[in-house]
């Protein structure tokens, strides 16, 4: 239905006013009796035969009243100043990196685009501050102003309001809500996988999903949660990459940024500047040993010049796993032109897990980067012993894995003895490679010679 342009058939309504011929809705040409709607003059098999179409002359965009309505019913008036054009891009010259700044923009960019044409669904992922709800909104802004329905809830709201309606006598007041949201032009769910729904709460959000997902309506749905920990139902349906574009946004908080004017950084090439591989040493008192070291240096090169995949490097320690890593992590830096510092993360597991985890909101942070990073280093790969620290390497792991990231590793752990969820993927020959350093470690091998 074209609102605003109308067809070249003639419009049957009342006459212009000849008094005033001013139509007393918008003040311009009376062509619709002040009626602020028009019918066409259109054989009965014609689609606009006997409807009512809104007058040419008052187009959505202009008419005050009935965006202020849309408003009122989106739940968006208090996010009504949230625009493109007030999107803080800016924000990234404060302490933020180039790459940082351009995944800004081209989040922006896309969300921009899916506004102009709401086709399928956007998903919008990363931690807490990084601008995901204002792009959401920005969104639903434009829908309002283009004369759509548009509803923006959080999925706890969403859960809270079906609970507080199905509880209720009025039957009727449920099956309006639940309606309203899933066939809404438009539905706006921010902080998906917050919530901690019951057994009938989870079947809700999914039903009214699924609903929007087989009728292919527009729906905005933003989440700091991890895609792999969401209802399999849902993830399939987000992971769906004919259907919903999805942005990844894992940026610090703009919010610690105004404060502090720098970013966390876990890429401290510092310790490790001697460790090229120039500096690899092979030499050792038996063939075998030095023929094993060659081997794993060549093997860690080729990587190093196109790094795909995963590559483990597993032996005792002072073996030189560290050294092959800080190399590889090295020459990605200094040969590919669009790398920077933040592009590459090298921590230990004991380093990322030992994180002052009452600072939640940092580990958050720090968690994303090393899982969403172009390239990690994850050294000194172990068995964690608490179930917290377990669940933690394992998201990273996986998310990786299902990514296919290109992430180095290194352990001194047997690979039968770890944990198995962790090595089904690492003995994955599709994906990750393995340089078993059988050498003593250096300072044995230079005792002897």
């Amino acid at each position: 239905m074209e609102r605003s342009t109308p067809p070249a058939n003639t419009q049957t309504s009342s006459p212009i006013n000849p008094h005033e011929g001013q139509c007393q809705v918008c003040g311009m040409e009376d062509i619709c009796g002040s009626l602020g709607v028009v019918k066409y003059d259109v054989p009965p098999e014609h689609p606009r035969f006997g409807k009512f179409y809104r007058c040419p002359n008052n187009p959505v965009e202009v008419d005050d009243a009935w965006q202020e309505i849309l408003r009122r019913w989106s739940n968006l008036e208090a996010l009504a100043d949230k625009t493109f054009a007030n999107f803080e891009t800016d924000l990234m010259t404060r302490g933020y990196s180039e790459r940082q700044i351009n995944a800004l923009i081209l989040a922006r960019n896309a969300a921009l685009q899916f506004a102009e044409e709401p086709h399928g669904w956007l998903l919008m992922e990363g931690s807490y501050g990084t601008g995901k709800t204002h792009l959401a909104a920005a969104v639903g802004n434009v829908q309002i102003r283009r004369g759509r329905t548009v509803v923006f809830v959080t999925a706890p709201d969403l859960l809270d309001h079906l609970r507080g309606a199905y509880s209720s006598d009025d039957e009727l007041g449920y099956d309006v809500t639940f309606d309203r949201m899933r066939n809404v032009d438009m539905l706006i769910l921010d902080d998906l996988g917050v919530e901690n729904p019951s057994p009938w709460a989870q079947e809700k959000l999914f039903q009214l999903l699924n609903h929007r997902y087989t009728h292919k309506l527009p729906t905005v749905i933003t989440t700091n949660a991890d895609i792999d920990e969401l209802d399999p139902r849902l993830r399939s349906r987000l992971l769906d990459e004919k259907f919903t574009r999805h942005i990844a946004l894992y940026v610090p908080d703009y919010r610690t940024a105004k404060r502090s004017g720098a970013m966390p950084q876990l890429w401290d090439i510092s310790p490790y500047q001697s460790m090229t591989f120039e500096t690899f040493d092979i030499s050792a008192p038996f063939p075998q040993e030095e023929r094993n070291l060659r081997t794993a240096l060549e093997v860690a090169w080729r990587y190093a010049e196109k790094p795909n995949g995963w590559i483990l490097f597993t032996g005792k320690p002072g073996t030189g796993k560290t050294h092959l890593a800080a190399a590889i992590a090295q020459h990605i830096q200094h040969t590919q032109s669009s790398s920077e510092p933040d592009q590459i993360v090298f921590l230990s597991l004991s380093e990322l897990l030992t994180f002052n985890r009452q600072a939640s909101q940092d580990f958050d942070l720090k968690l994303s980067i090393a899982r969403s990073t172009p390239y990690l280093v994850l050294d000194s790969l172990y068995n964690p012993t608490s179930s917290w620290a377990k669940e933690i390497l394992f998201s990273l792991v996986d998310y990786r894995y299902v990514r296919r990231l290109p992430t180095i590793l290194t352990t001194t752990h047997h690979i039968e003895d770890i944990d198995e969820r962790i090595r089904v993927r690492l003995i994955d020959t599709r994906l990750c490679q393995i340089i078993a350093i059988t050498a003593r470690p250096y300072v044995e091998r230079i005792r002897q010679q």
